[in-house]
């Protein structure tokens, strides 16, 4: 039977992005690594973890180097080493491959440790240099001039421990940090991703799931048909994506922001009450709070995205709880999940997440992917 490993997690690091914790190396160092269905390395922070030789990690000659949609970036040397993963029966992948990064910008990792990203395998490219990536430590530069090739992926490299590594499942409750609640210790700020399994977790979901249709297996890359603010006519969406891109929007559990073209963000905005325009004009171009006093969450309507299906069109629900977070920095200000993006494009991140148990299933349709979608329990 297969291993399914169930990871609390949690937003305290990264401001909102999820965490979860694994081990490390041959002393287990418990390193918080960030959670991206956007791309497909781990990668930890040479300044929380140096390799141990003489405990058993080994160097390469194979580097990596990568850059987010925000800007971030890092460069590593990758190393094999023991992780674990998992509450109480833990997974235990004696060499798995991991990038030691050297080298990152100042908002790489905040207050977290490194990342592990959860998308497919042909994302995750690394280099052949000339020798000893730890010890010569390349620049970016130097390793892209490098050998390219794959590497295979941690999650991937689950398989052999019995683990159905494209199959990531989360529940989680918010997209920024609750404020008032306790911090680390507020049930708001946790939450749960599942490795391997998902739909046995019957204490998380209820009800039937919904199943989007992932188009690409480059990232998890879907079809978005339309918007409705409340009750109002469907905002059509332009279904050919921009250029490079293999469809117009993807769902990414490491955005914790509806990040939407302007057109469309526009066309969104427009359909909700003028004073309502008012606080939104204020809060989505540069983030600023909002009194939640201000905000009468109940006046306001739900956000539906309208998503291409396996079975026909799949409607999934924002509530202006999850769209605006209250109780965020501080107790009674809110800020918008709304965010302007990159034209013609929607990253559909945690706050489309939020009200759903979600399962990011590599191994549906044929290996292209789909994205299941169950009302979560709390």
């Amino acid at each position: 039977m297969s291993n399914v490993v169930r990871v609390p997690i949690t937003n305290i690091f990264m401001g909102g992005d999820y965490t979860g914790r694994i081990l490390v190396g041959p002393n287990k160092t418990p390193l918080n690594v960030i959670l991206d269905t956007g791309s497909s390395a781990l990668a930890v922070d040479a300044k929380k973890y140096s390799p141990d030789p003489t405990g058993g990690d080994q160097s390469t000659d194979l580097a990596q180097t990568d850059s987010y949609g925000d800007g971030s970036t890092w460069t590593g040397a990758v190393i094999h080493t023991t992780i674990s993963m998992g509450e109480g029966a833990s997974v235990v992948l004696p060499s798995g491959n991991v990038a030691v990064a050297y080298s990152a910008s100042a908002d790489m990792f905040q207050s977290a440790d490194g990342i592990l990203g959860l998308a497919y395998a042909a994302l995750d490219d690394a280099f052949t240099m000339p020798g000893d990536t730890w010890k010569n430590q390349y620049t970016s530069t130097q390793v892209r001039s490098g050998k390219k090739g794959d590497l295979v992926p941690y999650l991937t490299q689950l398989t052999n421990a019995g683990v159905p590594s494209d199959i990531i499942s989360f529940l989680t409750r918010r997209s920024f940090i609750h404020a008032g609640g306790g911090d680390a210790n507020d049930p708001l700020n946790q939450g749960w991703m599942i490795v391997g399994g998902g739909v046995e977790s019957t204490d998380l979901y209820t009800g039937s799931f919904q199943t989007v249709k992932v188009v690409s297996d480059a990232w998890y890359s879907t079809n978005m048909k339309a918007v409705i603010v409340g009750s109002t006519d469907p905002i059509a969406a332009r279904l050919e994506g921009p250029k490079g891109m293999p469809s117009n929007s993807i769902v990414d559990s490491g955005t914790n922001s509806l990040n939407i073209g302007s057109q469309m963000l526009n066309a969104i905005v427009s359909k909700f009450s003028a004073s309502q325009q008012a606080l939104l004009n204020r809060a989505i171009p540069n983030g600023a709070l909002v009194s939640t006093a201000d905000l009468n969450l109940g006046d306001w309507p739900n956000l539906t995205f309208v998503l291409e299906g396996d079975a026909g069109d799949v409607s999934l629900t924002v509530a202006p709880s999850d769209y605006w977070q209250v109780d965020t920095q501080q107790v009674g200000a809110a800020a918008i999940a709304l965010t302007e993006g990159e034209a013609g494009f929607a990253i559909l991140g945690l706050p489309l997440m939020n009200g759903y148990f979600t399962i990011f299933d590599g191994e549906a349709d044929g290996g292209r992917g789909a994205i299941r979608f169950a009302t979560k329990k709390d």
